[in-house]
């Protein structure tokens, strides 16, 4: 299995420095959130893009992609019924996806509920066919681009739509691209019914990538959540994309979330006889 650690982690660290402590504690993958190099995607220059992709190659970390597409932004929303918002976020997407280009990566994990949650009189039905109007228009520069949505269900504590992988899967149908597939991320399907080895094995025809944190906000291993069973399951579906640590609480310290992550899930790995 191929690890990656999300950029943020690194809080404000310099890119160079954080990207080559990702590299010396093992990670072989980087996935960035856009607003680290910029808030706005249109103000980020071919310079800048090129600068970040050079800094990844010298650590020898592969970009893998985006996440956090709309976080920080103003003025885009993926589910509202307004067509001109709704257009011109489809236009920052597909922004997003030249730059997700530039960087070298492939995949933009589509989470960002405050720029998707329902609004007041929206039903989640109608919020469904709104963003994939949404999507389907940035589509095209997906393909051109080849770079891959990963539709990304959250918990109920992050927002009120898409808090199910099975309504994460409607919206990737609704949509109906190969370039439009399923992201899922360990923290938001704690929330769910069914556990998580169901939910990979479930979904294992369109898993394109993957988050492992625990429910706490911490990184893998830095919480009650036993990661054996999981790692198990995804070695059983032949899942062959990245495992990316995200965090959110940031509290253990930079290098201290990032080491015993990494180290937790290479035990995991030797636990399963698997070479990390």
């Amino acid at each position: 299995m191929k690890f990656a650690i999300c950029n943020e982690t690194f809080l404000d660290w310099p890119f160079d420095k954080a990207f080559a402590f990702a590299r010396d504690v093992g990670y072989t993958g980087i996935e960035i959130a856009p607003f680290t190099i910029a808030t706005n995607v249109f103000d980020i220059s071919p310079a800048k893009r090129a600068e970040v992709k050079r800094q990844a190659e010298d650590a020898e970390l592969t970009v893998i992609g985006l996440h956090w597409l709309l976080a920080k932004t103003n003025g885009y929303y993926l589910t509202t019924p307004d067509d001109a918002v709704r257009i011109k976020t489809s236009e920052y997407l597909a922004e997003l996806a030249r730059l997700c280009r530039d960087l070298g990566g492939r995949v933009m994990v589509l989470g960002s509920p405050l720029q998707r949650n329902l609004l007041p009189g929206i039903s989640h039905d109608q919020g469904l066919d709104l963003a994939a109007d949404c999507l389907k228009r940035a589509i095209p520069v997906l393909e051109e681009c080849n770079v891959t949505f990963a539709i990304e269900p959250l918990g109920p504590v992050e927002g009120n739509f898409l808090n199910t992988a099975a309504l994460g899967v409607d919206l990737i149908e609704r949509v109906g691209s190969p370039n439009c597939r399923l992201h899922l991320d360990c923290k938001a399907m704690s929330t769910e019914a069914k556990s998580i080895p169901e939910l990979l094995r479930e979904n294992r025809q369109l898993l394109e990538h993957f988050h492992a944190n625990d429910p706490n906000r911490r990184g893998p291993g830095m919480g009650e959540l036993d990661f054996l069973p999981i790692f198990k399951t995804l070695a059983e579906i032949d899942y062959r994309g990245w495992v990316s640590v995200e965090v959110f609480d940031y509290e253990p310290g930079v290098e201290t979330l990032a080491r015993e992550s990494f180290e937790y899930m290479q035990h995991c790995l030797q636990e399963l006889g698997h070479v990390g």
